[in-house]
């Protein structure tokens, strides 16, 4: 079955796509399980075709039973195979929170090493779509405060295609965050051939030398976008994508803060307790005196979801023109 074209540029869906196929084309111990993964191919076609080529027995159409969905996929883990499960949105995962923090997270410690949890949870994530209250959320922070869960959550085609394998590879469980807005707006060039890029690694998309703006996902590209504007205007701005939420490379971010002496965090979860509030804690603690200007948090509002109506959807969402105002108020502080 073809899944990409001879060329090697992809969009960010069919970069999943293609790394799924590899997966259960070259391991039989892997399989996907998921609401509408088989028949339906996903509702994004991800899978689409899949169960004619792999049966029902690797591509698996489960209930609409969120926690079912973890609890088979952690004893399918346990027990030697590599089950990709799907969560359809990441507004539906709460059913499956006590699976995922009580039960794969702890299997490695529980067992004091004696068994693994090599279980990769795959969920779209994000607002920008007029998806509204249940198909906006970010889930990340919810996730973040636990220890022996990784979290992943790459921006581009090349980062999805070596995150996703080093996830499946991984011997710990691994939630794998993909916004459903880059789906098919963002689109590169991807490597024919097999290969990984480690958790926890993050990566400098746009050089610069009087800022640092640290973010993930969606953000990412807007940023880039902003800080090309700046770049036109004499302004240079560091954009890093982290790629990995948990673990996080701190080793990077506090490398360029050290170079620019100053930080903009952007991200589309909610501002209060989230990914950005840890590193900023991080910084403070780490590079206080290399700051010349306060950390700065551009983030989504404190309020309980993403409304449908546009005007309420565009007011949580960051602008790229917001990021590129407290850019230039950042670097001309």
């Amino acid at each position: 079955m073809a899944v990409a074209s001879p060329s090697t540029v992809m969009n960010n869906v069919e970069a999943v796509r293609h790394t799924l196929y590899e997966a259960l084309k070259n391991d039989e111990r892997t399989l996907v399980l998921g609401e509408d993964v088989g028949a339906r191919g996903n509702v994004f076609l991800i899978t689409k075709g899949f169960i004619e080529e792999f049966g029902a027995e690797r591509v698996i159409d489960t209930p609409l039973a969120e926690a079912s969905i973890v609890g088979v996929a952690i004893g399918m883990a346990m027990e030697g195979l590599r089950p990709i499960a799907e969560i359809q949105f990441a507004d539906f995962i709460y059913p499956a929170f006590n699976q995922i923090v009580g039960e794969a997270a702890k299997t490695r410690y529980r067992s004091n090493g004696d068994y693994t949890c090599p279980l990769v949870i795959r969920t779209p994530y994000g607002g920008g779509v007029r998806g509204a209250l249940s198909h906006s959320v970010s889930i990340e922070a919810l996730f973040y405060h636990v220890p022996g869960l990784k979290i992943v959550a790459p921006s581009f085609p090349a980062d999805i295609k070596g995150l996703l394998n080093a996830a499946i590879d991984d011997p710990d469980p691994v939630l794998f965050l993909e916004h459903k807005k880059t789906y098919r707006l963002v689109k590169g060039e991807v490597p024919s051939e097999h290969y990984t890029i480690p958790i926890g690694l993050a990566d400098v998309k746009h050089p610069g030398d009087a800022l640092t703006v640290v973010s993930y996902g969606l953000y990412v590209h807007q940023a880039i976008e902003a800080a090309q504007r700046l770049a036109g205007e004499g302004l240079s701005v560091e954009v890093i994508d982290l790629r990995s939420i948990r673990p996080m490379d701190r080793t990077t971010i506090l490398a360029s803060v050290r170079k620019t002496h100053k930080l903009l965090i952007v991200h589309e979860d909610n501002k209060f307790g989230g990914i950005g509030a840890e590193i900023a804690a991080m910084v403070a603690e780490e590079a206080f005196f290399e700051l010349d200007a306060p950390i700065r948090r551009l983030c989504g509002p404190d309020v309980p979801a993403m409304g449908y109506a546009l005007p309420l959807e565009e007011e949580f969402m960051v602008s790229t023109d917001e990021m590129a105002d407290a850019m230039r108020e950042l670097v001309r502080y």
